[in-house]
């Protein structure tokens, strides 16, 4: 790969999050069965006429003021024509000539340090139908429509070739999808297809203003699949120009399960498209002062929020990261610390016991847990009191978790108050030092780390309840004396 450099942009699909479809006032849940969602609207029907959807121009335009693009005060959708079974008019709905925005820019974090990824526009479209196929694609003996998904709400945003490993490529997608999640404008689910990616693949000779023969590579729904794909593809082409062959213009497949990917089609050009204005749509024109009071309810964006985590609660970096992941999240996370002052113990128990539990980091996971910000930083404080140890705090957890209850009532409900009494502890000392001989032969002939054993003893006997830092300091005076 030191011949080449490699060049990269990203085109992300996200549906926007709103109630009804993009021309139309049918739902845009996910899940319904299938043509359950439809109207002669979104299946193209002779005669019909669409309806800009408000909420998702707006849902755009906060998105376009975030990544700090500039918000163009006309723009005009036009008609995209190609012919796939999934889309019942035979053209699609989407901006060209006059996108919604252009000119902005997203900061991710390179491997050596922060890059600036410009974005050369965004712009608005109406979603697709969904193919499901009746076995592999290959050998599919029929394929099955459901058009619920056409006419759903779109926003493209296209970045420039500025992207140079697959790793910036992955890092890219993962701080534009914080941002979404950040703005309320998409759920950012990869898995239901809300959140998409093209990727654009070229190399050229290191130092070159010339880009090479660019490769598309269509809809990769994960972080993962957008590293490897673009891994896969940087190697075949690589190995192509070294061998003195070229790469031709292409859209390109990734097979996630064989790690390849494969051509699907001669890549189209602009005039493939054969675009012009849609006529049945008079041009958008925005309001300045409507743009304005969009741009003043923009939330503290993720990368300055997680900066921001770092230095007034000093955790680390990884932690930070994580904990910016969505809005939902750093707020949890917040509002727990105001409620206990302890922000690295907070942090720890989001990351390695919630989370994990939650099974994702998205407004929807943060907001269906039963456990709220007050009650797990009561149960930091519980433990920072010693008023139970680090052990039944799992237990304690476990039951927030199933209930609902603060930790305070669990704690008093189950008596599984801490003991720290020193004459209660200092009789199961004596029972672990008489039932482990070996153990005291070891302390005295110098293990000390044998006493670390009588510790687990005693605390097995207690049922975790003894304070381990009492044990400890009592098993370490009476080998001492022995």
């Amino acid at each position: 790969m030191s011949a080449f450099e490699t060049v990269i942009g990203l085109e992300v699909h996200a549906q926007l999050a709103t109630r009804s479809k993009m021309f139309c006032g049918c739902p845009t849940g996910f899940g319904a069965a299938p043509n359950s969602q439809t109207c002669p609207i979104c299946l193209g029907m002779p005669g019909v006429l669409p309806v800009i959807n408000r909420r998702a121009v707006e849902f755009a335009v906060r998105t376009a003021l975030a990544l700090g693009l500039r918000v163009n005060p006309a723009c005009r959708f036009a008609r995209k024509h190609y012919y796939y079974p999934d889309m019942p008019k035979n053209f699609q709905i989407s901006q060209y000539e006059e996108p919604l925005a252009e000119d902005g820019a997203l900061e991710i974090e390179g491997a050596a340090g922060p890059r600036r990824i410009g974005i050369q526009r965004l712009h608005l479209e109406e979603d697709v139908g969904k193919l499901v196929h009746e076995g592999a694609f290959a050998a599919a003996q029929a394929s099955l429509v459901d058009y619920n998904r056409s006419g759903v709400p779109l926003m493209e945003t296209v970045s420039r070739p500025d992207l140079r490993s697959p790793e910036e490529a992955a890092a890219y997608l993962r701080a534009f999808r914080a941002v979404l999640l950040y703005l309320g404008v998409c759920d950012g689910n990869m898995e239901e297809g809300s959140l998409r990616c093209d990727a654009n693949i070229s190399l050229r000779a290191p130092g070159s203003a010339e880009l090479g023969t660019k490769v598309e590579i269509k809809n990769l729904n994960s972080f993962r699949n957008v590293q490897r794909a673009l891994e896969h593809e940087e190697r075949r082409q690589a190995e192509a120009l070294a061998a003195g062959g070229r790469i031709v213009q292409e859209t390109r497949l990734f097979d996630a399960d064989r790690g390849v990917t494969r051509s699907m089609r001669s890549k189209e050009y602009a005039h493939d498209y054969r675009y012009f204005p849609e006529p049945d749509l008079v041009p958008l024109k925005l309001d300045p002062a409507w743009i304005e009071s969009i741009r003043a309810a923009l939330p503290e964006p993720p990368r300055a929020r997680r900066q921001r985590f770092v230095s007034q609660y000093g955790l680390p970096v990884y932690d930070a990261q994580i904990l910016t992941q969505s809005r939902a999240l750093a707020e949890y996370y917040e509002t727990a610390v105001r409620a206990h002052d302890n922000p690295k113990a907070i942090s720890n128990w989001i990351m390695s016991e919630l989370l994990r539990e939650l099974g994702g980091d998205d407004d929807a996971a943060i907001a269906r847990t039963p456990i709220l910000p007050g009650h797990l930083a009561a149960l930091v404080r519980l433990i920072d009191g010693g008023t139970i140890s680090g052990k039944i705090a799992k237990d304690v957890f476990a039951r927030m978790l199933a209930s609902g209850d603060d930790p305070d009532t669990i704690v008093r409900r189950e008596g599984l108050t801490q003991v720290a009494d020193a004459g209660a502890l200092e009789v199961l000392v004596d029972q672990a030092i008489a039932a482990n001989p070996k153990a005291v032969a070891d302390f005295k002939a110098g293990k000390t780390a044998a006493s670390k054993a009588l510790v687990g003893q005693v605390m097995k006997a207690s049922a975790g309840r003894a304070n381990p830092g009492l044990v400890d300091r009592l098993v370490q005076e009476k080998l001492s004396r022995m």
